[in-house]
């Protein structure tokens, strides 16, 4: 029978936080940046991201800035946005209507 397996021997692995884990591995001893003891997931120290206000900053930046026309000419518009603006424009002619005759 060949001797296909390679050597297992123990080795340990350190952490840059200072935790060391006794293991086995092909590879010998050597260190690691992140571990399960430093770890902000597994600490409970992670930090969530605002997400709310990203929308609302890109909304601001690039999403208000263009008008209902320049939305409606747009080469990637879709029936639904078409529909919108030709619902708004609509009723702005019946507001100017209504203005007009009072």
């Amino acid at each position: 029978m060949r001797d296909i397996h390679p050597n297992y021997p123990t080795c340990m692995i350190e952490c840059a936080c200072g935790a060391k884990y006794a293991t086995r591995s092909t590879r010998g001893n050597f260190t690691v940046d992140v571990c399960g003891a430093c770890h902000p997931f597994y600490t409970g120290k992670q930090k969530l991201m605002d997400t709310a206000g990203r929308v609302d900053r890109f909304r601001k930046k690039f999403g208000e800035s263009r008008t209902v026309q320049q939305r409606k000419e747009m080469p990637g518009a879709t029936p639904a946005t078409a529909a919108a603006a030709t619902a708004e424009k609509k009723a702005k002619k019946s507001k100017k209507g209504e203005a007009a005759a009072s």
